[in-house]
């Protein structure tokens, strides 16, 4: 059995930790100051300042205490600066001529953000999936199969390298058929499977439609599934079905095309993912007074990757709802975990009647019910009024939809305390999704 050797970074006590992030926060202002316009001008509106030989010339951060005092960067700043400074805006370091990847965001809200990285930018961040593999128990002897298209987004394509360099025999699955996919998975024995969780989902719905008579999904050499791109990785009833369907281990990972492979799941503490504190500085804010939130308290997640020098970014908000543990985990990590994964976006709330509604509420009770296959959540305005509703397609082998309905509404009930109007959509009329989806619609 292959051995997952923890490297010391990520087993160093919390004061280790704080001294190595100040170290590399320290070097990483003194990289970008001078080279990096962006960042120069925010650097320069916060008082922190450095000399041409790169030493800084006010006094050095007390971490800490004086974190705050480095500007926050937001989704916003940047498309703004894009923008003023098209296309790629004044927020890289080095000449044009040292880029050599692009990607943009997947822009499931607003104008995408296009970025680049430098060979030694896309090296980090490999680096860090490859603590993505150490936590799935990935080893060289694995079949890595990639169940999406590698288009402009940056997906699963820092996997797809990070898993060439562990030795693993990487399969790309784009241009395939969701029947060819399986396929290819059933022939070339594959053991690691990554995609999104719905298209996890997606893939188990058509296994059980194309496999009446042969051998069941939960049968075949898939031993672990790493998931990204959406929370349902670490929604328990969707992990659930998951599980279920594949007969394998679901492992949950979180990571932002502006930021990078930044959270993990181990093996051993399903249920939370590990910061990668050796790579990142994470805190936990209250989005309201931007104060900084204690453990076991939800906040939203603000990071700052310290080897993405080319393409950098300080305090960025992610939007990203979580809560932080810190005490160490079974499989021997010191680094902090977030308790439930990624919880909930801020930007997704919709308040329906004085009630705050997250889509990953409504994913948790859907999911719960395994007669429904897919849905859809619609929220609609009635002049100042906003409503919301579900539709949701049942399983060929549902029979008793009258009874689905009225457990699904009571669960709804309990979980939101609204009655949320729930109709039967026909077989194969709401839409599936290969990378994320969006199932949670506002109208107006």
């Amino acid at each position: 059995m292959f051995e997952v050797k923890i490297p010391s970074a990520e087993r160093d006590d919390r004061e280790a930790i704080a001294a190595l992030q100040r170290r590399r926060l320290d070097q990483l202002l003194a990289a970008i100051y001078g080279h990096n316009a962006f960042y120069t001008r925010k650097l320069d509106q916060a008082g922190i300042r450095f000399g041409k030989d790169g030493t800084r010339k006010t006094a050095a951060l007390r971490f800490s205490e004086d974190l705050a005092t480095l500007p926050l960067t937001t989704r916003a700043d940047l498309v703004a600066d894009q923008e003023a400074h098209p296309p790629w805006g004044s927020g890289l370091t080095e000449s044009i001529e040292r880029y050599t990847r692009y990607n943009q965001t997947s822009s499931t809200t607003g104008r995408p953000l296009r970025w680049l990285d430098t060979n030694e930018s896309w090296q980090w961040m490999l680096e860090c999936w490859k603590a993505v593999y150490r936590g799935a128990h990935v080893e060289p002897a694995d079949r890595i199969f990639f169940a999406f298209s590698f288009g402009p987004f940056l997906g699963f394509w820092t996997a797809f390298d990070a898993g060439c360099q562990l030795g693993a025999h990487c399969i790309p699955g784009g241009g395939m058929s969701s029947q060819q996919r399986l396929a290819t998975i059933d022939a070339i024995g594959a053991t690691v499977v990554c995609c999104t969780p719905t298209y996890a989902l997606r893939l188990a719905e058509v296994a059980s439609e194309e496999r009446t008579g042969g051998r069941p999904l939960w049968e075949s050499s898939v031993r672990v599934l790493i998931v990204a791109g959406e929370p349902g990785g670490s929604i328990p009833a969707t992990r659930r079905r998951i599980e279920q369907a594949w007969g394998a281990r679901v492992i949950d990972h979180h990571g932002l095309t502006e930021v990078g492979p930044v959270s993990f799941e181990c093996w051993e503490g399903p249920g939370f993912l590990h910061l990668n504190e050796a790579e990142y500085i994470a805190e936990v804010l209250d989005p309201a007074t931007l104060d900084p939130v204690p453990d076991g308290q939800s906040g939203e997640l603000v990071v700052t990757n310290l080897g993405r020098s080319a393409s950098p970014v300080i305090r960025y908000r992610t939007g990203d709802v979580v809560v932080r543990r810190s005490e160490p985990c079974r499989c021997g990590r010191t680094l902090a975990r977030l308790d439930g994964g990624i919880l909930a976006r801020t930007d997704d709330m919709v308040s329906i009647r004085g009630v705050n509604v997250y889509p990953t509420l409504v994913e948790s009770v859907v999911r719960g019910f395994h007669e429904v296959v897919e849905f859809r959540s619609t929220v609609s305005s009635t002049g100042a009024m906003r409503s919301l509703s579900l539709e949701v397609e049942l399983a060929s082998g549902a029979e008793d939809a009258p009874a689905v309905v009225k457990g699904l509404t009571e669960r709804l009930r309990e979980a939101l305390g609204l009655t949320v109007p729930i109709r039967i959509a026909e077989r194969g009329r709401l839409p599936r999704f290969e990378m994320k989806a969006r199932r949670f619609v506002v109208e107006g």
